[in-house]
């Protein structure tokens, strides 16, 4: 019972980090940008809107979602506890029951990035001019160390590799090693691309500044680059779990998958950028 038990833990620690914590922070994070939002501009264009009294209901209606999300995962958290007492539970269920619950504590960030985009368009009405930018040559290595970068490259090899090693002796269920190398293969060619457009896209929010972008690109950047690594180690464990016979830890495996990408995201974001080697190129007004 002891995988049981310890999946248990992991899936209150996911509903902690992914339902309070995360939220909580996102809030504080929220608050603290909109201080230089041109509140008169925005009188003059639209008055008698209340614009903090919209945001402070948006946020409080992404409190209460997260709030009916924890009542859920409490709901399925009592659910989980009596199904695991049994002695022929299946770890099937139980791993769908949780993925299922991780998209539905990710629905309120989605919706966040929507209202993002809505409050972008916002402020580019908003403002009568752009703000000034400092172009500077920006790379991957000046957003995430070479021995990390080196790091995820290596765990690609060796996933190719380890898959190769199963193909000799698979398992029911397992794809093939075609399968398995295209599939991952697709995940780490969509990261890079991402990454690319992080570092050479154009400003998205008019009030962006330099160091603003320089933030915000390193923590997308860091992001990619540490999901890739989970996003082996997450898989590469499962097969070994099979291989061992030791299905029964795939939900607590999963679940600790859940709250490591939590956890690489805010790490991503609190993560301070590495200080950028290359040679500023000029300095020029956006028109």
């Amino acid at each position: 019972m002891i995988e049981a038990y310890a999946f248990l833990a992991m899936f209150t620690l996911q509903l902690l980090v992914m339902s309070i914590v995360l939220p909580t922070w996102i809030i504080r994070s929220v608050r603290a940008r909109v201080k230089d939002f041109p509140a008169a501009r925005f009188a003059q264009l639209y008055p008698g809107v209340d614009h903090q009294r919209i945001r402070e209901r948006y946020l409080k209606l992404y409190l209460v979602a997260n709030a009916c999300i924890v009542v859920l995962g409490l709901a399925l958290f009592g659910w989980l506890f009596n199904y695991l007492q049994r002695p022929d539970w299946d770890d099937g269920p139980v791993e769908a029951l949780v993925g299922a619950y991780f998209m539905v504590q990710a629905l309120p960030m989605l919706v966040i990035a929507v209202i993002s985009i809505r409050y972008r368009k916002l402020l580019e009405r908003l403002l009568d001019a752009k703000r000034k930018a400092t172009l500077k040559r920006r790379g991957l290595f000046d957003f995430v160390s070479p021995f990390t970068v080196f790091v995820a490259a290596l765990s690609y090899f060796l996933f190719v590799a380890y898959v190769m090693y199963i193909a000799q002796d698979p398992f029911p269920g397992f794809a093939g090693p075609l399968v398995n190398i295209i599939a991952m293969t697709l995940a780490f060619t969509l990261e890079a691309f991402v990454v690319y457009y992080l570092l050479y896209r154009r400003p998205l929010d008019p009030l962006e500044t330099n160091e603003s972008r320089v933030y915000t690109t390193g923590v997308g950047v860091r992001a990619c680059v540490y999901m890739c690594i989970a996003g082996v180690v997450n898989l590469s464990i499962n097969f070994t779990l099979v291989r061992l016979d030791l299905q029964r830890w795939e939900p607590f495996a999963l679940s600790a998958f859940f709250v490591l990408t939590a956890l690489l995201a805010f790490l991503a974001i609190t993560s301070a950028p590495r200080q950028p080697e290359a040679h500023e190129l000029s300095a020029s007004a956006a028109p």
